[in-house]
């Protein structure tokens, strides 16, 4: 393995434990003092601050489904794509196995069955269906990894493209926490899933497929959209 894809390599799992322990903990921990709209303001600009900083390095995927639009879109090669999902599932469990240490030092605050994980039926605030959840998620996830193809040229973060990636995360939250919690994830749904159990664990599946799912689909219509030889039209040119 070469240096450059060592350090794409240990930044995504980095990314990927930061975005688990503060954006996931900050509903965990602090849901009941800054609500919904605050939980999806933390996901969001913790994904534009990993944006800036390691952007440079890997691209800033901290995302299985991302990752995965990558390489449909041709971005990246399978190699590189499964280097990747190693490097997310791993930082995903180890910022979840932090986070519930750091949760056993608080009094009074239950973790089993919930711990920021996501879920339908009745784990949804509003009773959403397996379907409708699939469904949301699929779309949801289609908005971020569309985005984060659209603003960058090849795999790298560069100059002002982190300002939509997290502004993306931070509307999707808003509208996918009362759904499901929000996943768009597979990683950020499995490490809090293992540390839930339960039914956590039983509709995992949903919240790593519907993703998936999402960022194929994105990597399709970039193709219509955005075609690859096709210039970028900046706002000079308009």
């Amino acid at each position: 393995m070469e240096r450059s894809e060592q350090r794409a390599v240990v930044a995504e799992f980095l990314g990927t434990l930061l975005l688990v322990f503060f954006a996931v903990g900050s509903a965990v921990i602090g849901l009941k003092f800054m609500g919904a709209l605050g939980v999806a303001l933390a996901f969001g600009f913790t994904l534009l601050a990993l944006a800036y900083a390691i952007g440079p390095i890997s691209g800033c995927h901290v995302n299985p489904a991302v990752t995965l639009a990558m390489l449909a879109a041709g971005r990246i090669d399978v190699r590189r794509a499964v280097l990747y999902w190693v490097a997310q599932f791993a930082g995903a469990i180890a910022g979840a196995a932090l986070l519930y240490w750091l949760v056993q030092s608080i009094p009074g605050l239950e973790t089993s069955g919930a711990f920021g994980s996501n879920g339908y039926g009745s784990r949804s605030d509003v009773g959403l269906s397996g379907g409708g959840a699939f469904l949301a998620e699929t779309v949801l996830t289609f908005l971020l990894a569309y985005v984060v193809l659209a603003v960058t040229s090849r795999v790298a973060v560069v100059g002002f493209d982190g300002l939509p990636i997290g502004l993306a995360l931070g509307v999707i939250h808003i509208v996918g926490i009362p759904l499901t919690g929000t996943s768009v994830n597979p990683a950020r749904s499995l490490g809090p899933a293992l540390f839930a159990g339960g039914q956590a664990l039983s509709q995992l599946w949903l919240f790593i497929v519907a993703p998936l799912v999402g960022g194929l689909l994105a990597a399709l219509v970039i193709r219509l959209t955005h075609p690859a030889n096709e210039p970028r039209v900046t706002a000079d040119d308009a």
